[in-house]
């Protein structure tokens, strides 16, 4: 028999509600006006009936238009990522293929739409979005992230990007990588997360840390390397590693 003990509730349905929910905003990014316009209402009903207690200073419904008002400049900004995406990615045959198969454009759709919320000054929802997206994607983005335009994230897999990063225009960044703070004491307001400048590649692995670091324009990050200080712009950085070779029959 299980002893009865008081226990705080919680509605843990609401992960299968901001499942729904981010389909439907993802799928009504690239609908015609008819099927966007049905798709934005159902999901405005979603927003007031399970989010409305997680909005401060406003109502549930005037903040979901102030979204709609500002949700064609993120489709504008999407297009501008997948023309990034077929540019960088000699595996993208087009934009179709970005659009319908890509894990690291999906999560970026997610996060930017995440983030207009998070804007908004809209509580938990932001981060159940992109949470959710990181359970489908492995790509764990932040909604109080800035980024940039014409974002790429090739593969994808494990990476991490901070509340307090700051990512500039046409960054690119491989798998593993992690944008992350170096303090684990808990500031509100402190930037714990790097900034990275315009035009940088980082490649799969790197860790960057630290919320006064910077990453300057037009740097590219090897893969597998550790940075707690800020490079200057036009750098190449490496990791050095010895690899030794013998043959199982040398003598």
């Amino acid at each position: 028999m299980i002893q009865k003990t008081t226990f705080k509730t919680y509605n843990v349905g609401l992960k299968n509600v901001v499942h729904s929910f981010n389909e439907d905003l993802f799928k009504a990014l690239f609908s015609d006006e008819r099927e966007q316009n049905l798709l934005l209402r159902k999901a405005q009903r979603i927003f007031v009936n399970s989010f409305s207690k997680y909005i401060s200073d406003q109502s549930a419904k005037e903040c979901f238009s102030r979204f709609t008002y500002r949700f064609l400049d993120v489709r504008e900004k999407l297009d501008r990522d997948a023309i990034a995406f077929e540019r960088k990615d000699p595996a993208a045959k087009s934009l179709e293929e970005v659009y319908l198969a890509y894990p690291g454009f999906f999560a970026i759709a997610v996060y930017r739409m995440a983030h207009l919320f998070h804007q908004y000054g809209v509580e938990l929802l932001p981060r159940m979005m992109t949470e959710n997206a990181h359970s489908i994607t492995g790509i764990d983005i932040h909604p109080g992230a800035q980024i940039g335009d014409s974002f790429f994230i090739d593969h994808g897999t494990g990476i991490v990007i901070g509340e307090t990063a700051v990512i500039g225009n046409n960054v690119s960044i491989y798998q593993g990588v992690t944008l992350g703070g170096i303090k684990v004491e808990k500031s509100m307001g402190e930037k714990r997360h790097p900034t990275i400048e315009d035009h940088v590649t980082i490649y799969a692995n790197a860790t960057i840390l630290g919320g006064d670091i910077i990453i300057g324009r037009n740097t590219v990050v090897g893969a597998n390397v550790w940075i707690t200080k800020s490079i200057p712009p036009e750098s190449v950085i490496t990791h050095q590693s010895q690899i030794k070779i013998k043959l199982k029959n040398a003598e």
